[in-house]
């Protein structure tokens, strides 16, 4: 029997470790998740930093291009603003005026000039329009009028000197005002100019060209070409103009010129390979690939660990009851050779025939005792791989006959009959006591787990240059998906081990050490009669010839009964 103590210490002893190695892996989990975080922090850090340069750049484009296009549009608006009025300021300038406006604009020598389409002024009350110079179409002429007019009485800023618009379309001009007003700060005259639209890409090249976005201390003094892109839309869909190609939208600011301005906006991108000089040790590199790696690694190692301790665990209860089954094996011979002993010893026998029987029991009960003790010291051997081999020639035929009927007294215990057949003169190199050990284990092992009253059958012949030893029994049979188990040390089929039947799990165990060691090879399969058919197949046989009286005293006419 087992001691279920000791199989409490053993968990006992293991689960700690089992949690320690748990909280171990826990722990690496959550160092994992503390380095990931923290890099996704410095990354998400040395980004925002990143943008905020590019926001920057945006903002010192934005206030330059503001600038730029202050001096383009007032170089053509102010010969309409500042006009000779009548004695009313607040009236509707006529034609002639305006076509004064045109004659000064002439005469100024600025690049805006060749830019010019038309001047034109609205009455902000009626909508009277006034137009010289290149005036548009008659659609576009009113979607002037009536943007001016609702623009300069709905989003035209107190302090504003001018206002830019934009049509919805690449084609239609460019449409700067501004507004005239009574003495009671009443707009009433709104006063303006139409340019070509190709004026806007003209003047916000330059802050992009010729300035400096980003400090050079910075940049290295790049040129902007090289540090950053920038696009200039008009209400985030209409392209105005670009510069420097467009890089992955990572690294993003952005900026307006203002609703005076027509809202244009700016958007810089910078090179990601810049990153690396704007921020102090540059963009951190992603960790996450290494770090879920280590991480795996550490599971990988404590998932290796927890099955080498369940497999230790195993062991040492296998080892346990090892240890149990062999001192029951050993018990019980033991006890019946102590008890007849004393018997005969104390003259308690009451007839000679009685004494006989006592001295058989003790003989045989010797006999199995020998052998366990042999079984346990050729698996010590194989464990330690200190078992040596003395091969010789040896007739096989004449070996097993010993030994079947050695064994057949240990048979008769349980009433079971042991039946032998042979090929006479079979001889085969192997080592006698090997071979002796190889059969008698699996004759144990059919006569433990077999039913009483049964029939094991030994057979020796040759097969394909070798000889095959087969031991059939009639008991319950092994199962296929256990019959590549059975071989392994310590290891019983659940139903022996939940029965009455004592083992010590090594007798098949050293069946195949001893016949791995001779080269040979062991299976087993369905007997004839249900049962289980264990069969040791031994290389390198030969048939000696015999004499005639030889053979036929060497092979038994017919199997012989128990």
């Amino acid at each position: 029997m087992v001691d279920p103590h000791s199989s409490r210490d053993r968990r006992s002893r293991v689960t700690p470790v089992m949690l320690l190695l748990l909280a171990t892996l826990g722990l690496a989990g959550v160092l994992t998740y503390q380095a990931v975080d923290a890099a996704a922090s410095h990354r998400e850090t040395a980004e925002r930093a990143l943008r905020d340069h590019a926001t920057f750049a945006a903002w010192e484009y934005t206030r330059l291009a503001r600038k730029e296009l202050e001096w383009h549009f007032w170089n053509v608006l102010k010969p309409v603003v500042y006009y000779h009025a009548p004695a009313d300021p607040t009236a509707l300038p006529t034609a002639p005026q305006l076509a004064e406006c045109r004659a000064t604009l002439a005469e100024c020598d600025c690049p805006t000039v060749k830019f010019f389409w038309a001047y034109f002024a609205v009455d902000l009350k009626t909508g009277k329009t006034v137009w010289s110079g290149e005036k548009p179409k008659t659609a576009v002429a009113a979607w002037i009028a009536d943007t001016v007019r609702t623009h300069a009485q709905t989003s035209y800023g107190e302090r504003w000197d001018l206002a830019a618009l934009l049509g919805p379309s690449e084609e239609q001009p460019v449409v700067l005002y501004s507004l005239r007003r009574d003495l009671r700060g009443e707009a009433r005259v709104a006063s303006g100019v139409l340019l070509d639209p190709a004026l806007l890409p003209e003047a916000l090249r330059w802050p992009y060209e010729k300035a400096e976005l980003l400090p050079s201390a910075l940049t290295g003094h790049s040129t902007n070409d090289s540090v950053l892109a920038l696009r200039v839309e008009h209400r985030g869909t209409n392209l105005v103009y670009s510069a420097g190609g467009w890089y992955p939208a990572t690294i993003v600011g952005a900026d307006t010129l203002g609703a005076m301005y027509a809202g244009l906006t700016a958007t810089v991108a910078l090179n990601p390979a810049l990153a690396q000089r704007l921020v102090i040790g540059g963009l951190p590199r992603s960790r996450m690939p290494l770090l879920l790696g280590l991480l795996g690694l550490t599971a990988g190692l404590v998932a290796v660990t927890l099955r080498q301790l369940r497999k230790e665990y195993e062991l040492a209860r296998l080892r346990s009851d090892f240890v149990s089954g062999v001192s029951h094996e050993l018990r019980t011979p033991l006890a019946q050779i102590r008890m007849f002993t004393e018997t005969l010893a104390l003259e308690r026998v009451r007839s000679p025939e009685e004494a006989r029987r006592a001295l058989d029991i003790v003989v045989r009960e010797s006999e199995r005792l020998s052998h366990l003790v042999d079984n346990v010291l050729q698996f010590s051997r194989a464990e330690r791989g200190t078992m040596r081999l003395a091969p010789e020639p040896a007739r096989l035929d004449l070996l097993l006959k010993d030994v079947v009927d050695a064994f057949r007294p240990l048979a008769q215990a349980r009433q079971v009959t042991v039946r032998f057949a042979s090929e006479a003169g079979i001889t085969a190199t192997v080592d006698p006591a090997a071979v002796r050990q190889i059969v008698l284990n699996l004759l144990d092992n059919a006569v433990k787990y077999g039913p009483a009253g049964q029939t094991v059958q030994v057979t020796l012949a040759l097969e394909k240059g070798g000889a095959a030893i087969s031991v059939q029994d009639q008991g319950p049979g092994i199962p296929k998906d256990a019959r590549d188990q059975v071989w392994k040390p310590y290891w019983r089929l659940p139903r022996e081990r939940e029965s009455a039947v004592g083992g010590s799990g090594i007798g098949l165990a050293v069946v195949k050490e001893l016949v791995d060691g001779h080269g040979g090879s062991v299976s087993v399969g369905d007997g004839a009669n249900k049962g289980a058919r264990f069969t040791v197949r031994v290389p390198g046989t030969l048939r000696m010839d015999l004499p005639p009286s030889s053979a036929a005293s060497a092979a038994p006419a017919a199997p012989a009964p128990s």
